[in-house]
C-alpha cells in the first residue's frame, strides 16, 4: 500500500488504483466516488476549492471513482466505483481550473488509471512555489463566470478542506502591506491602481494575462490573427511545456472559440476549439502523460514563418514536439479524427523482438513484428469466428504466397498450403499457426509462422508477427531438386519481408475486430529482422552473407553480421506501393547504420 504522495502517484501511473484501497484521506489525498457535475455551479466551485487547497498545502491528488467509508472519524478509501470516460470532459476540467484559480497552479496533471470497470480519474496537483497563495472567487452557488470582486482561500487540513478565515486573510494582507513599507491607505490605493491597469478594456482578462514573460509575444500573435475572428480571452494564458496557450472566445456569438498556441521556435497558431479538442482527445490515452505532452502541438506548413490559422473545417493537422514524435491528425469523410505517426526509421529494438523464438534455431529467420499500442486493450478478444476465418485465409495470405514463390523461382512447386495450430499457445488472448515444407527425409526445410498476442502483465501492446524460416538449407535444396540454390537474393528478401509485414500489419489485427475503430495509446511500430540463429559446430553463428546476397546493399566495413534489423514507426495499414517504398528506405537505412 502506498505510504506517501509519490508512491500513490506511482501506483496510479502503473494503472493499479486498487493498491490505494485502505488508505485514509490525508493532507495529500482526497477520494470522491463520482465525478464533479460541472453543469452545477456548486460543483465547479468545489473543484476549484479542492485543487487550490492542495496547491496551497504542498500538493496532493484527487482520485475520482473510489468510494470511502467512515472509520474512527476518518474517511478510508473503501472500494472502486469506477468512472466512465465518456461521462467526463477532462479538457473542461483543465479550463475551469485555469479560469477559477488565481494564479493558475502550475503542472496540474489529469489522467486515467486502471482497466475498464475499475477505471478512476485522478487530478495530480504538484507542490507550488512556497511564496504563492492560490485564491478562488468567494462561492455563491449560482451560474455565471467567476466573480472578480471577491476572494476566498481554500486550505487543506488533514483529511478535509476548509476556507481560510477572514481574520487570517486580513492578517496576510496586513503582513503584505507592512512588508511593502507603505501606509495602509497608500498600499490599498496602489493595489486598486494595479488591479485596474491589469484588467482588460472591459474589466476582463487581457490577452497573455497569466504569463508575464510571454505576454507581449502572445499579444503580438493575437493582433496578427485577429481578423480570423478571435474574440476576448476566456481564461488566463498558461504554459504547457515550451508552449504558451490561451483560450479565446469567437468574435461572433454562437461560433466555436479558439486556442491561441505559441510554441518556441515556431509561428503562432490560432486553432479552432473543435480541432483543438480533437488534438487533445487523440493523445488522451497516453499512459501517465498529459495528452499534449504525448501528441505534441500543431506544426506550421513547410516554409511558413508567420502566424497561421487552423479553422474548424480543417481536415489535416501535422503535429510534433511530443513524446510520440511527428504525426498527422486527419479527419475522415464521416468526421472522425485519427492520429497516425509520420514514417521514421531507427535501430531501436522492442522487448517483443524475440518473442516466439524459444527452442528454435533456424538457419535464417526473416521476421516482421508489428507492435500495436491500442487504447483499452483489455476490451479486446479473439473470437472463435474470427479465428476460423483466419484459418481459411492463411493458405491464400501474402506470407504463404511469399514462401511458395521462393520454391517456384527455383523450379519447384512447394506451396505453403497446409497450416496447423502451434507451436505456440492458442487461446482467447493469442493465436499461432505454422506451415511446414519438409525435405525428402520428412524433416522441416522451410517454415512460415504467424502469431498474435493480446497484452499481458509483461507487455502492454498487441503484438502481431509473421516469420519465414529457412530451417535447413540442405533439406530445402534436396526438396528443390538438383541444382537448387538456397541462397536468397536481396529482391527475394524484400518480397518476403513485404509479405510478412503486410500479413502482420493488416491481416492478423483483424482477429480483434475493426482496427480502424481503435485509438492509439502510443505510436505503432514495425520491426523488420534478418537473423542467423543456427550456430556452427564451433558455436559461432554464420554471417548473413552466406545465406543472403547482400551485395546490392554495398560492402560492409569488414565486421561479420549474423543479424540485422530496422524499426519503422508508421501506421500499420497502407497500400502495397507505399509499403514497398517504405521497405526499401528502411533496408537502406539499416544497411547504412550497420555499416
Amino acid at each position: 500500500m502506498p505510504k506517501d504522495l509519490k508512491s500513490a502517484l506511482a501506483a496510479l501511473d502503473a494503472h493499479e488504483p486498487v493498491s490505494l484501497l485502505g488508505l485514509r484521506e490525508t493532507q495529500w489525498i482526497d477520494a470522491k466516488a463520482a465525478p464533479y457535475q460541472l453543469a452545477n455551479p456548486k460543483a465547479v466551485e468545489e473543484l476549484a476549492k479542492d485543487v487550490s487547497a492542495f496547491a496551497n498545502g504542498g500538493g496532493g491528488v484527487i482520485v475520482i471513482g473510489i468510494a470511502t467509508r467512515p472509520e474512527h472519524d476518518e474517511e478510508v478509501l473503501d472500494h472502486i466505483v469506477g468512472v466512465d470516460p465518456a461521462a467526463v470532459n477532462v479538457d473542461q476540467i483543465r479550463k475551469l481550473i485555469r479560469q477559477w484559480i488565481t494564479p493558475a497552479p502550475r503542472g496540474v496533471r489529469i489522467g486515467w488509471s486502471g482497466a475498464d470497470g475499475e477505471r478512476v480519474l485522478f487530478i495530480d496537483v504538484p507542490a507550488q512555489a512556497a511564496d504563492t497563495l492560490f485564491v478562488v472567487p468567494a462561492p455563491v452557488g449560482k451560474p455565471g463566470s467567476p466573480r472578480t470582486d471577491t476572494v476566498a482561500v481554500p486550505m487543506r487540513d488533514g483529511d478535509s478542506t476548509h476556507w481560510l478565515p477572514r481574520t487570517e486573510i486580513q492578517q496576510l494582507l496586513s503582513a503584505g502591506v507592512r512588508a511593502s513599507g507603505m501606509p495602509t491607505a497608500q498600499a490599498l490605493t496602489e493595489l486598486v491602481r494595479r488591479a485596474v491597469s491589469e484588467a482588460g478594456p472591459d474589466g476582463g482578462l487581457r490577452v497573455g494575462q497569466g504569463l508575464p514573460a510571454r505576454e507581449r509575444e502572445i499579444s503580438a500573435a493575437y493582433e496578427h490573427l485577429a481578423e480570423a475572428g478571435l474574440g476576448q480571452p476566456a481564461g488566463e494564458a498558461w504554459a504547457q511545456g515550451s508552449a504558451a496557450l490561451q483560450d479565446l472566445h469567437h468574435q461572433r456569438d454562437g461560433e466555436p472559440g479558439w486556442v491561441l498556441c505559441l510554441v518556441a521556435g515556431r509561428p503562432a497558431a490560432a486553432v479552432a476549439a473543435p480541432v483543438w479538442q480533437a488534438i487533445v482527445d487523440a493523445g488522451r490515452h497516453a499512459p501517465g502523460q498529459d495528452p499534449l505532452a504525448a501528441i505534441g502541438f500543431p506544426r506550421a506548413p513547410e516554409n511558413a514563418d508567420t502566424p497561421w490559422v487552423i479553422a474548424s473545417n480543417t481536415r489535416i493537422v501535422d503535429l510534433d514536439g511530443g513524446s510520440w514524435g511527428a504525426g498527422r491528425l486527419a479527419r475522415s469523410g464521416r468526421g472522425v479524427w485519427r492520429w497516425q505517426p509520420l514514417p521514421r526509421f531507427s535501430l531501436d529494438q522492442g522487448r517483443s523482438a524475440e518473442n516466439w523464438t524459444a527452442g528454435q534455431t533456424p538457419a535464417l529467420r526473416l521476421r516482421a513484428l508489428v507492435s500495436l499500442p491500442w487504447a483499452d486493450p483489455g476490451t479486446l478478444e479473439i473470437s472463435k469466428a474470427r479465428r476460423t476465418l483466419l484459418e481459411q485465409q492463411l493458405p491464400h495470405s501474402a506470407v504463404a504466397g511469399a514462401v511458395t514463390m521462393l520454391s517456384r523461382r527455383r523450379g519447384a512447386d512447394l506451396p505453403a498450403a497446409r497450416w496447423e495450430r502451434g507451436p505456440f499457445g492458442n487461446s482467447a488472448r493469442s493465436v499461432g499457426y505454422t506451415c511446414t515444407i519438409t525435405g525428402p527425409d520428412g524433416g522441416p526445410a522451410v517454415k512460415a509462422s504467424v502469431m498474435l498476442a493480446l497484452p499481458t502483465t509483461l507487455e502492454s501492446t498487441v503484438v502481431a508477427c509473421a516469420d519465414v524460416l529457412i530451417e535447413n538449407p540442405a533439406a530445402w535444396g534436396a526438396a528443390l531438386g538438383p541444382g537448387g540454390d538456397t541462397q536468397l537474393g536481396l529482391d527475394e528478401v524484400q518480397a518476403v519481408l513485404l509479405s510478412a509485414w503486410e500479413t502482420a500489419a493488416e491481416q492478423l489485427p483483424d482477429l480483434v475486430g475493426d482496427p480502424a475503430g481503435l485509438s492509439w495509446a502510443g505510436p505503432p511500430t514495425t520491426e523488420l529482422r534478418m537473423t542467423c540463429e543456427q550456430p556452427a559446430e564451433n558455436g559461432v553463428l554464420p554471417v548473413l552473407d552466406t545465406l543472403v546476397d547482400l551485395a546490392p546493399l554495398g560492402t560492409n566495413d569488414g565486421d561479420t553480421r549474423s543479424r540485422m534489423a530496422v524499426t519503422i514507426t508508421t501506421a500499420p495499414a497502407m497500400d502495397r506501393r507505399e509499403r514497398q517504398s517504405l521497405l526499401r528506405e528502411a533496408l537502406v537505412h539499416m544497411a547504412r547504420e550497420f555499416g
